[in-house]
């Protein structure tokens, strides 16, 4: 394969090709790179074995201490691991790839998946016959009809129901109201990493003594609710605290045995550390490094947090540690940034694990989002830039790999050298780093309750998501609603092709006897309302089902909220807290230009009548190319075109009126959101074509970005459309994620990085949430497609997270390869 020009990314992978690989300096993370990276992932059931066992024995006792007394039976007894050459310790699986299990939420299908994984498209994971028997025979036994995705199916309403789950078989969602509480336990969260930094856990602990005796031994609420979760609290500082000391213990022992010196010393300080953090505050950049470590890997423990958990502002809390160390002497940068390789490479063996097809389909390609935050503005609202910011972005640009999932906060004040760094980050074409628009998501957290130093503090979470550590306080999964559906609903009364004579949505009426536009607007309106109705009545049994199920101790020892009122994070209501969810908008540039096609064609130029278009989306187009190359030449979404993006406005207002008028009998702002993961896939696979000239089944548009190839006007034009549609006199909106596809070729050289700073000034200036580029070739996508052998290290921007091309599904890798790839900027 040959092109004009190529990304660095590309270039390093036909070096490869040729034999050519460049390690120097970074022998160790490669070492450990080529150590895994081709292994299919499998699966450890010792993290659901123990919990489990844990959970058998403390029947009856409140949730919350039953959970931290799981995890330390989990912590005593699940093996520890040191890795060969790394200087971080602590994992949660087995060496090499490896995914855990969660039995309390979706334990009740745990012995049909594990038939499925191996062979499954979407992001398949091997079980050995002895883990596949203890899960058979030991684990899934205990928690049938106890998990919450069962109990959530018992007690969705019937119409609410047929809208979430095939009927026939549960464990199959419908892709039209889609529910996302039963394949993670939390949506993407944030820890206050700097709180265990700064006090260790054993200074967390001690807290929690103090509170527990200082309670009122008389109160019926001291003693019913507070004293548990403190109990739990300790239980919990004891835990992390011992399991970290197995490590130590470990490595002392490596250490002795261990022949060559360099690695010996290694092994010493490793154990050293180890014994001292996290239970101890971290006294330099190593300690800081691996007590951030053990505290991310025993989260994933805990619990499934969707999206997994993120590290939060990296550059900000561990900067004061690099910093002393390297003015002492103690540090250098390149030592720094072999240490945080470390972590990158250590993050890319646990592979989050979706048992559900629904799961499955919604996170191809092993999706990850332990987002690491640079950038941005410090609490008192100056530019947070330092000199750990630039490693970051400089261990992106030379170290090929997809993890971590690296974000970089950007304001109207950035500087031009960060800008310039991000734009060199961005040219790399690994789809890093994703950006985030403080001038977007600052207000609107102000709007929502937050001060000023809250908001400016802000870390990146999950695809495009934020959080504030310490305020926010909403953690269950929320709904995804097929828009696209809702435009299929109204061309056929209520049915669509897929469900046969099925009555999924309302009868709105024959289209066909439609005499006006605003007859159909209102048909539409209705289909969409409907589903929003629905959406909101499972989110709000999800709301008060959760506390029933899940707890987090560890995520609420690090909250002050939760520790100042003695509550779980998972509490419906904590005091004090904001509540920030989301619902999806699906399919946002499909049903914009179906309703720009049927109003321009069928009832302002009447060129075509409703009949004929029916018939032709029935038909799939065949026998009906004219109408459809009409249909595709229609007023497009992406293009700053007015009418378009009207109407694109009118669709986004229209969610945010039911959502402004609703959320707050859920109390929480349920914000309106478009950010799929690749969620667009599955959900086009149960559409039929629409009437902007989309084939039957194939994939929606994704988030806020332009249907494939309907963005002819350059990426500015792209930039507007998204501007043009917002209705920024609503609050209650949330991500728009956006993808960019470009030619290397037209960002190439010091110009190229020019063009990209300012056209990444114009998307802050127009206040746009997010946006995420993929500087990748056409050609090289689809040869990759032809021979994988060869580019089995490309990796690509897929949705709020990068991923290797050659592990997407035939699906998703089309559907990378169709969005339009801009040659000029």
């Amino acid at each position: 394969m040959t092109t004009c020009c190529l990304s660095p990314h590309e270039q390093r992978i036909q070096e490869e090709q040729l034999g050519k690989k460049n390690f120097e300096g970074r022998e160790r993370v490669f070492q450990i790179l080529t150590s895994f990276q081709d292994l299919r992932p499998k699966i450890d059931v010792e993290r659901a074995k123990y919990f489990t066992q844990s959970f058998m024995e403390t029947e009856g006792q409140p949730l919350v201490l039953r959970w931290a007394k799981a995890l330390k039976h989990t912590a005593e007894n699940i093996t520890v691991y040191i890795d060969d050459h790394q200087l971080l310790v602590g994992r949660a699986g087995y060496q090499g790839r490896y995914g855990i299990l969660f039995p309390e939420l979706d334990g009740d299908f745990l012995d049909v998946a594990i038939e499925q994984l191996p062979s499954r498209v979407e992001s398949p994971f091997d079980v050995t016959p002895e883990d596949a028997q203890v899960i058979i025979k030991e684990i899934a036994p205990y928690w049938k009809g106890k998990t919450f995705h069962e109990n959530l199916a018992k007690a969705l309403p019937e119409d609410t129901f047929k809208l979430t789950y095939d009927p026939e078989n549960p464990l199959n969602s419908r892709f039209l109201v889609n529910e996302t509480a039963t394949f993670r336990s939390s949506i993407q969260w944030v820890h206050d990493y700097e709180k265990v930094l700064k006090r260790g856990f054993k200074g967390i602990k001690e807290e929690a003594q103090q509170k527990l005796a200082a309670l009122d031994p008389l109160s019926p609420v001291d003693n019913m609710e507070k004293k548990p979760f403190l109990e739990a609290v300790i239980i919990t500082c004891d835990a992390i605290v011992l399991w970290a000391k197995r490590h130590a213990k470990l490595a002392a022992e490596l250490a002795d045995k261990e022949t060559d010196a360099q690695r010996k010393q290694e092994l010493q300080a490793i154990a050293q550390r180890c014994e001292w953090v996290p239970e101890n505050p971290a006294r330099d950049f190593r300690e800081a490094v691996q007590s951030q470590w053990f505290t991310q890997m025993f989260s994933r423990i805990e619990q499934k947090t969707g999206t997994i958990i993120s590290n939060g502002r990296m550059d900000q809390y561990f900067y004061p540690y690099y910093k002393k160390d390297l003015e002492e002497g103690r540090i250098n940068e390149d030592q720094a940034t072999e240490l945080l390789e470390c972590m990158w490479v250590a993050m890319a063996q646990f592979i989050d694990l979706y048992l559900s097809p629904t799961g499955g389909a919604f996170n191809e390609g092993y999706a990850h989002w332990e987002a690491v935050t640079v950038g941005g503005q410090t609490p008192d609202g100056l530019d947070a830039t330092n000199d750990l910011t630039y490693i970051f972005l400089k261990s992106k640009q030379e170290f090929p790999l997809n993890y971590p999932d690296l974000a970089a906060r950007i304001h109207t004040r950035a500087p031009e050298r960060y800008l310039y760094e991000v734009a060199e980050t961005v040219k790399e074409g690994t789809g890093f780093p994703k950006l985030i628009n403080d001038e977007e998501v600052v207000p609107l957290l102000l709007s929502k309750g937050a001060c000023f130093e809250e908001a400016y503090d802000y870390a990146v979470s999950g695809c495009a998501e934020c959080r504030m550590p310490n305020r926010d306080t909403y953690t269950s999964g929320n709904p995804y609603v097929n828009f696209a559906a809702a435009v299929e609903l109204t061309l056929y009364n209520g049915k669509m092709l897929k469900f046969g004579e099925d009555s999924i949505g309302l009868e709105t009426g024959d289209p066909t006897n439609f005499k006006t536009w605003d007859e159909f607007w209102k048909a539409y309106l209705a289909q969409q309302t409907n589903f929003l109705k629905h959406a909101f009545i499972q989110q709000h049994i999800i709301i008060n089902m959760r506390p029933k199920h899940f707890a987090t101790p560890l995520g609420s020892l690090m909250h002050d909220l939760c520790m100042e009122t003695c509550k779980d994070l998972h509490t419906p209501v904590i005091e004090g807290g904001i509540d920030l969810g989301y619902f999806e908008l699906m399919g946002y540039g499909t049903v914009v230009d179906s309703l720009a096609a049927i109003k321009k064609l069928v009832f302002e130029e009447k060129k075509l009548t409703m009949a004929e278009l029916v018939e032709a989306t029935k038909s799939n187009f065949e026998g009906y190319e004219a109408i459809r190359e009409m249909l595709m030449n229609a007023p497009k979404y992406g293009n700053n075109d007015a009418y378009s993006d009207m109407i694109a406005k009118d669709v986004d207002r229209e969610a945010l009126k039911f959502t402004k008028q609703y959320s707050k009998e859920l109390g929480v702002h349920l914000d309106l959101r478009l950010v799929p993961f690749t969620s667009h896939v599955p959900f086009g696979k149960v559409v039929s074509a629409t009437p902007n000239g989309r084939k039957a089944w194939t994939p929606l548009s994704d988030g806020s970005s332009a249907s494939h190839g309907a963005d002819v006007n350059g990426p500015t034009a792209v930039l507007m459309s998204n501007f043009n549609s917002k209705n920024y006199n609503y609050r209650d909106r949330a991500a728009r994620l956006l993808n960019i596809k470009l030619s290397p070729s037209c960002v190439t050289g010091e110009e190229g990085t020019a063009k990209l700073v300012s056209f990444i000034r114009t998307w802050c200036d127009l206040k746009l949430w997010h946006i995420q580029f993929n500087i990748v070739n056409k050609e090289t996508l689809i040869a990759a497609k032809k021979d994988p052998s060869k580019y089995r290290g490309l990796i690509v921007r897929v949705a709020g997270y990068s991923a290797y091309f050659v592990e997407l599904s035939p699906d998703l890798q089309d559907d990378i390869i169709a969005r339009t790839e801009h040659i000029a900027i």
